[in-house]
C-alpha cells in the first residue's frame, strides 16, 4: 500500500512541471464578434504540426504561435478572409480544413481513380485477347496434330 501511494506521489511530482506550462492564454476582445470570430478561425485552422487538430485544440508551439497572430489580426481589425488570406500564404492551403478547390487538388482526387480504371481496363483488354488468340501452326504442325488427336482417340 505504501509502494502505491509513493508511486503516485512520484508521478504527481514529477508531473507538476508540465502542469506549469500548460498554462491557459486569455485573450481580451473589443467585443463579442471579434471573440466569435477569433473562436471560428481557430476552429477552422489546422495546425501544420499537428496535423489533425485544429490550432484551438492543439497544444503545440507552432499553433499557440498561429492562435497569437490569429488574435492580434482579428484585434486590429482584420476580417475572416484577411486572416486566412495570411494564413495559407504563410504555411499554404494545407493550414485550413476546407482547402479550396485546385487544379492540385483535383488531380489528388481523380488520378487514383483513373489509374485503377485504365488499369483494369488494361488487364481486361489483355485477357479478352489472349482468350481469342488461336495459335498459329504451319501445315505441318496441324497434320501432326491431327494424328496425334486421332491416336488418343482410337487408344480410348
Amino acid at each position: 500500500m505504501m509502494k502505491t501511494f509513493q508511486s503516485f506521489l512520484a508521478v504527481l511530482l514529477l508531473s507538476l512541471p508540465i502542469l506549469a506550462n500548460a498554462a491557459i492564454s486569455a485573450h481580451e476582445f473589443d467585443n463579442p464578434e471579434q471573440e466569435e470570430l477569433f473562436r471560428e478561425l481557430t476552429r477552422e485552422l489546422r495546425c501544420p504540426k499537428c496535423q489533425n487538430n485544429n490550432i484551438s485544440d492543439s497544444n503545440a508551439g507552432l499553433a499557440q504561435d498561429l492562435r497569437e497572430k490569429t488574435y492580434q489580426m482579428v484585434k486590429s481589425g482584420s476580417d475572416k478572409q484577411e486572416v486566412l488570406d495570411y494564413m495559407v500564404a504563410r504555411y499554404g492551403n494545407f493550414v485550413r480544413y476546407d482547402p479550396p478547390l485546385t487544379p492540385a487538388v483535383l488531380t489528388l482526387w481523380i488520378a487514383p481513380v483513373l489509374i485503377i480504371l485504365i488499369g483494369g481496363f488494361t488487364v481486361w483488354r489483355l485477357a479478352r485477347r489472349r482468350k481469342d488468340a488461336k495459335p498459329a501452326l504451319d501445315l505441318a504442325e496441324q497434320e501432326r496434330l491431327e494424328q496425334l488427336i486421332k491416336q488418343t482417340e482410337q487408344e480410348k
